[in-house]
């Protein structure tokens, strides 16, 4: 007894699960591009720039527990699941408990996201507020997005346009063609990885009725829809610096691709829980290409 007793994750482990950290720097690289744009534009703000990722990071983390409960609500996290270990499903916590947490979340991200409309204005609120309402819906409410085939597109608008436009706009009070151009290849490669995870579930959620756009697309139609996102994000490089919007120097981004094409080796390689590697992979390349856009904007 006393040997099972020791093989339970204590609470702060279970809480680890549920927020699942190697999705954050999906939440981090559109900060750190919006706060080089501030910099590079003479307008940082070191206080709304940690706001902001803060911001981002609960809100990510909020999300995460909020599908954790709502997916299993609606049946879609299954022992047959190919992901990482589901807290609610799994039983380490009631789903009373993870609602609460996930509440506690969302409340810490909107005393956060007062803070930022006190130094940036009342929109800023708005943005919030539809920010907070997206992460519940994904899988909540009467008709989650997530479950129509939506999820990919909302995952563009505010992981790509609304938190690099964001994080720029609570630092600099306006919003610039960089800041829109740059939120692009960010948003499509958060979209990547939300394609990945979709594409290593095909299976499952489409037994659970979740409809999303992989198994719409089927596994090959997935895979091309991973390959776009990536393209387009090597491609927005090029097209910031014929625009005018950037100097070449952006293109720096263009030292990740190594990395990208062993990713999509993996994707086109492995299927169901195999993809956990590319899935987390994704998160990491991402997270580097963020860096090195984000120098070539400094220059």
């Amino acid at each position: 007894m006393d040997g099972q007793e020791n093989l339970k994750p204590s609470k702060a482990q279970i809480w680890l699960l549920a927020a699942r950290p190697r999705t954050l720097p999906a939440a981090a690289a559109p900060v750190i591009v919006g706060t080089a744009l501030a910099l590079a534009d003479g307008l940082f703000r070191p206080g709304p720039a940690l706001a902001a990722l803060l911001t981002a990071l609960l809100l990510q983390i909020g999300a995460n527990v909020a599908n954790d409960v709502f997916d299993y609500y609606r049946g879609a996290d299954t022992p047959e699941r190919q992901g990482p270990l589901r807290v609610t499903q799994a039983g380490l916590l009631t789903p009373r408990q993870t609602l609460a947490g996930m509440w506690t979340i969302f409340g810490l991200t909107g005393l956060l996201g007062l803070y930022l409309a006190f130094v940036a204005g009342w929109p800023v609120i708005l943005v919030g507020l539809a920010a907070i309402a997206a992460a519940i819906l994904y899988t909540g409410g009467p008709l989650p997005f997530g479950y129509y085939g939506l999820g990919d597109l909302f995952v563009f608008i505010f992981f790509g346009l609304v938190a690099v436009g964001g994080t720029y706009y609570v630092q600099a009070g306006q919003l610039s063609a960089a800041a829109l151009w740059s939120a692009v290849p960010i948003g499509l490669l958060t979209t990547a990885i939300l394609v990945v995870n979709n594409l290593r579930d095909i299976e499952t959620d489409r037994k659970a009725g979740k409809l999303t756009l992989a198994v719409r697309l089927g596994a090959a139609g997935a895979r091309i829809e991973y390959l776009l996102c990536l393209a387009g994000a090597y491609l927005a490089p090029i097209l910031m610096w014929v625009a005018g919007v950037s100097s070449p120097w952006v293109m720096l981004a263009w030292l990740s691709l190594p990395l990208a094409v062993r990713l999509v080796r993996q994707i086109y390689r492995d299927t169901g829980r195999a993809l956990n590697l590319a899935l987390a992979g994704t998160g990491q390349f991402e997270l580097v290409f963020a860096v090195l856009f984000s120098i070539g904007l400094l220059f």
